[in-house]
């Protein structure tokens, strides 16, 4: 089980400078949708510069130009990208074609995809590597959370991985371990703690532990 580690919010020299503080605890780096929008590829290479051992991953969450956008995310060192689940499954196809010839993954973002079963069942039928369970910060807002969400997709999905994301934190990431994702992504629960390192620290433990079991 790794953790994955949501960049959103913060301008690319502080959120490098962050990362630095809690580098022990965490196995991707996410260079979250508002850093693409504002730093571009420059934020991706600049994470995989300063922490080549660390796994990246650039959340487009990819609509259409599926093959071109994701090249560019791996041409700068990316090895995961996101596609989102809702899209036309052609634009999924050219992801993982890109994904295939840079011997790369790609990441299905399940954000507002209403048929969650039949999705899973179509995005592996094409290869897709990893799942994502997302409730948005929207979402959130509106009292959501990605806990049953993960139930169902644990139940139908037979051969990606799966990686769960919203909101979770230290007071409640037992329930998500409890379920055994491939994938438990934080933000805003590490980025804004009041100390992130040991936020960081006690997460990473709870996962260890799961896993120790």
């Amino acid at each position: 089980m790794k953790l994955q580690l949501a960049l959103d919010e913060l301008p690319l020299e502080e959120a490098l400078e962050f990362v630095e503080k809690v580098e022990a605890y965490i196995d991707i780096i996410e260079i979250g949708t508002p850093l693409i929008i504002s730093e571009g590829m420059r934020g991706v290479r600049s994470f995989k510069e300063r922490f080549p051992e660390k796994e990246v991953l650039s959340d487009e969450k990819i609509m259409d130009g599926g093959y071109f956008e994701s090249e560019l995310a791996f041409n700068a060192g990316a090895e995961y990208v996101t596609v989102l689940g809702v899209t036309d499954i052609l634009t999924a196809k050219e992801c993982l074609k890109a994904a295939g010839n840079f011997n790369k993954q790609i990441v299905a973002d399940m954000i507002c995809v209403e048929d969650l079963p039949k999705k899973i069942n179509e995005l592996e039928e094409i290869g897709v590597h990893v799942l994502a369970v997302h409730t948005g910060a929207d979402q959130q807002a509106g009292g959501r959370t990605p806990i049953d969400d993960l139930k169902i997709m644990k139940k139908f999905a037979r051969k990606a991985k799966i990686a769960v994301a919203g909101g979770i934190n230290s007071k409640t990431i037992h329930q998500y371990v409890e379920l055994n994702p491939d994938i438990i992504i934080v933000g805003t629960g590490i980025t804004k703690a009041e100390d992130p390192v040991k936020e960081a620290k006690y997460i990473k433990e709870a996962i260890s532990n799961r896993e120790g079991v």
